[in-house]
C-alpha cells in the first residue's frame, strides 16, 4: 500500500485537493482542528478523554526537561514503555488535580503568580543590571520549551492552583512523637541470629551429567539457546550538537551578548552569617513551641542589646550542635545551600543587622549578617569561551530546526536508501552489525534508542529493507535506519551450545542438592539436633544486615518471636539454600536526641504523604479517573 502511494503521490495529492476544498466551504478550518484533536483516547478523567496525541506531546515535553537537567541520563530510561507510561499516569493526575482545583474554587492571584516567576531562578538570572526584565531573552527561553510566554504562565498559575489541593493535606499531617517512636523502632528492631549457608557452587563436584542428561536438558529448554534476532544495519543521525562545530560566529553578536548578561556571567553573590538556634520538636505541642519562642525572644532582645555579643551568646545558648562552637558562624554560602525562609532573611539583611526571629522547621533562628561577598565581575576575554559555546549552541539548534522537516521529509519520500539525505545534509552514513531488538549492554547513542530499535525491525522496515521514519533520539537529535541484512532468531545447535548446556544443567543440580541438604539439617536442627554447623551469633538490623542476602535478612526479621529460638529457611535459587536461627530479640539502640528528632520529623513527612496519596486514590473515584491502556508488564529475567 505505501509502494502505490510513493508512486502516485502526485495523483494522490490532486485527489486530495479536490475532496479538502469544497469540506473546507462547508465546514471551515475549526472542524478539521477538532477532528485532529480529538484523536484516540487513552485515559479519561471527569468526563473528558486525554488523547494519545496529548500523551505523546507530554511525554516528549518531559523527555526534554529531563535531558536538560541530566544529559549523561541513559535514552534508553526515557524511551521505554515503562517510563512512557509513567508520563501519562503523571499527565492523568494532572488533568485530575486540575479538575478537583476548579471543583473546590480554588485558585492563583496575580500577585501569586507574580511572586513565583520572581523567585525563579531561570527567570532571576534574565535580569538586567537596572533590575528590569530582558523580555526577549524571557521569550526564548521559554520557547525552548515550545511555550510562548503567556503560555508558560498560564501553566505555572495552573501548577500552583493544582499545588492547593494537596496542601491541606501534606501541610496539615503529623504524627504524634509517641506513635513515630513506636513505628520507628519496631521497624529498626535488632534480632541475634545465627546462620547457616549451603553454597550451590560446593555441591558442583557432585554433579556429573551424562550426554544423555545434556541432551535431555537442551532439548526440553530450547528457549534458553536462542541465537537472538539480530541484524547488520545502516543509519543517520541529525544532531544539533555536531552542527555547533561549523557554526560562525559574529564578533559584534558576542560582544552584544556579554554587554546584556555581563551581572549573570559573572556568578552569585555570597552571604556570610551566624545564627542563634533553639530546636523545637516535630509535632510538639503548641504551649512547648510557645516557651521555645519566648526564650528566644529574649536572647533576640538581649543580643541587639549588646550585637558585639552575638557570637558568646550563640557558643553558649545556641542548639546548633555544627555552628554553636564556632560562635554560630555558618561561613559563607549562596543561594539555595540553606532553607528558604532562612536564606529569604540572610539575603534581605545589610552588614551587620541582626534579624527578627526566623521560624523554620528545624526551629527559631536569630541571623546575624556579618559579610557580603560581591562576585568579581569577569572581563570579556574570561568569559568567551562561555558565550561563544553558548551562542553556538543556540545557532546550532536554529539550523537544527530548519534541517529536521528536509531530514524527515527524504528518509520517507525516498525510503530505499538514506543516501539522499545523507547527501543533502552532509552526513555520514554509520553501520553498525548484529543490532537486536533489545538494546544490548553497553550500547548507548541511537543504537540505545528502544523506539528506533522497535522502529527499525517491524516487517516493512525487515522485509523491504525500508527507512524508518525519521525518529526523536535525544534532544535535538534525530536519527533513521535501515535493515541491509536481517538474521532471524534461531535455536542454536547442541554442538555450538554444549558447555554452556552443561553449566546450566550442573548450575540447577547443583541449587538442588544444596536447598535439599539445607531442608535436611533444618529439620534436624529443629528436631534438637546438636547445632555446631551454624556460623557464630551476629546482630542484625534494617541499619545492619551484616552482609545477610536482602531474602535472609527479611526471614530472619520477620519470624515470629513469640517462640524463640525461631528457625526458617531461605531458597535463594541459584545461589544455594540459607538456615536462619533467631535466637534473641533486641530493642534498638538509643539515639541522640537530635537525630530522633528528625527521624520523626521524617516520619511525619511520610505519615502526610501516605494520607495524601489515600486523598488521592479518593479524588480518583470521584472525579472517575479512567486509564484505558494497560500498564507495561515489568521485564523479567529469564529463569536459569
Amino acid at each position: 500500500m505505501f509502494d502505490t502511494i510513493r508512486n502516485h503521490k502526485k495523483y494522490l495529492m490532486g485527489f486530495l485537493m479536490i475532496l479538502i476544498i469544497p469540506s473546507f466551504v462547508l465546514f471551515g478550518i475549526e472542524g478539521y482542528t477538532r477532528f485532529n484533536e480529538s484523536g484516540e483516547p487513552v485515559a479519561t478523567v471527569n468526563g473528558q478523554d486525554i488523547t494519545k496525541a496529548e500523551w505523546d506531546q507530554a511525554h516528549q515535553q518531559e523527555s526534554q526537561r529531563m535531558r536538560e537537567v541530566m544529559p549523561t541520563l541513559d535514552a534508553r530510561l526515557l524511551d521505554s514503555e515503562g517510563a512512557r507510561y509513567a508520563s501519562l499516569e503523571r499527565l492523568v493526575r494532572q488533568r485530575m488535580l486540575a479538575a478537583a482545583a476548579s471543583k473546590l474554587n480554588l485558585y492563583t492571584s496575580d500577585a501569586r503568580l507574580a511572586r513565583d516567576l520572581q523567585q525563579n531562578e531561570a527567570i532571576a538570572t534574565l535580569r538586567k543590571p537596572d533590575g528590569t526584565l530582558d523580555v526577549e531573552a524571557y521569550r526564548q527561553l521559554v520557547s525552548r520549551q515550545g511555550m510562548t510566554p503567556e503560555t508558560f504562565e498560564a501553566r505555572v498559575r495552573a501548577d500552583l492552583s493544582q499545588r492547593q489541593v494537596s496542601q491541606g493535606i501534606l501541610g496539615s499531617g503529623f504524627a504524634p512523637t509517641a506513635l513515630a517512636t513506636v513505628s520507628l523502632n519496631a521497624f529498626f528492631e535488632r534480632r541475634e541470629v545465627r546462620v547457616a549457608r549451603f553454597s550451590a557452587a560446593d555441591f558442583a563436584s557432585q554433579v556429573k551429567p551424562t550426554d544423555a542428561e545434556i541432551e535431555a536438558f537442551y532439548n526440553a529448554n530450547p528457549a534458553l539457546f536462542q541465537a537472538p534476532e539480530q541484524a547488520d544495519i545502516e543509519y543517520l543521525v541529525l544532531d544539533a550538537a555536531s552542527l555547533q562545530g561549523s557554526v560562525a560566529l559574529n564578533e559584534a553578536d558576542v560582544r552584544a551578548y556579554y554587554d546584556q548578561n555581563a551581572s549573570r556571567l559573572s556568578g552569585t553573590e555570597e552571604r556570610r552569617a551566624r545564627h542563634i538556634l533553639l530546636t523545637v520538636p516535630a509535632g510538639a505541642p503548641a504551649a512547648d513551641k510557645d516557651a521555645v519562642r519566648a526564650r528566644a525572644q529574649a536572647l533576640l532582645a538581649q543580643v541587639r542589646e549588646k550585637p558585639a555579643t552575638f557570637a558568646d551568646v550563640a557558643k553558649a545558648q545556641s542548639q546548633d550542635p555544627s555552628s554553636a562552637t564556632n560562635g554560630g558562624d555558618l561561613d559563607f554560602f549562596g543561594r539555595g545551600a540553606m532553607v528558604k525562609p532562612f536564606e529569604d532573611v540572610v539575603f534581605s539583611l545589610a552588614k551587620g543587622a541582626i534579624s527578627d526571629l526566623v521560624e523554620t522547621e528545624f526551629g527559631f533562628h536569630i541571623i546575624q549578617l556579618t559579610d557580603i561577598k560581591a562576585p568579581p565581575v569577569r572581563s570579556f576575554e574570561t568569559v568567551r569561551p562561555e558565550i561563544e559555546a553558548e551562542l553556538k549552541k543556540q545557532q546550532a539548534q536554529k539550523q537544527f530546526a530548519e534541517a529536521a522537516e528536509t531530514f524527515s521529509n527524504l528518509v520517507y519520500e525516498q525510503a530505499d536508501s538514506l543516501k539522499p539525505a545523507a547527501d543533502r545534509l552532509k552526513l555520514p552514513v554509520r553501520t553498525a552489525k548484529g543490532v537486536q531488538r533489545q538494546a544490548l549492554a553497553g550500547a548507548s547513542g541511537v543504537l540505545a534508542n528502544e523506539r528506533l530499535l522497535a522502529a527499525l525491525f517491524t516487517p516493512d522496515a525487515i522485509e523491504k529493507k525500508r527507512n524508518t521514519e525519521a525518529i526523536e533520539t535525544g534532544s535535538g537529535q534525530l536519527a533513521s535506519a535501515r535493515i541491509v541484512q536481517h538474521l532471524p532468531a534461531r535455536t542454536q545447535p547442541l554442538a555450538e551450545v554444549r558447555d554452556a548446556v552443561r553449566a546450566r544443567l550442573v548450575a540447577q543440580r547443583s541449587a538442588e542438592l544444596a536447598r535439599a541438604e539445607g531442608e535436611k539439617r533444618l529439620q534436624a536442627w529443629k528436631a534438637g539436633t546438636d547445632a555446631a554447623g551454624l556460623g557464630p551469633a551476629v546482630v542484625v538490623s534494617r541499619e545492619s544486615a551484616q552482609g545477610l542476602a536482602q531474602p535472609v535478612l527479611n526471614a530472619a526479621l520477620s519470624a515470629d518471636p513469640k517462640g524463640l529460638p525461631a528457625w526458617t529457611g531461605v531458597s535463594l535459587g541459584d545461589q544455594g539454600y540459607t538456615v536462619v536461627k533467631v535466637e534473641k530479640v533486641l530493642p534498638r539502640e538509643a539515639r541522640p536526641a537530635q537525630a530522633l528528632g528528625q527521624e520523626v520529623q521524617q516520619y511525619s513527612q511520610w505519615w502526610s504523604a501516605a494520607e495524601n496519596e489515600a486523598y488521592v486514590e479518593a479524588l480518583k473515584e470521584r472525579f472517575k479517573v479512567r486509564i484505558l491502556v494497560p500498564e507495561p508488564v515489568a521485564a523479567v529475567a529469564p529463569a536459569r
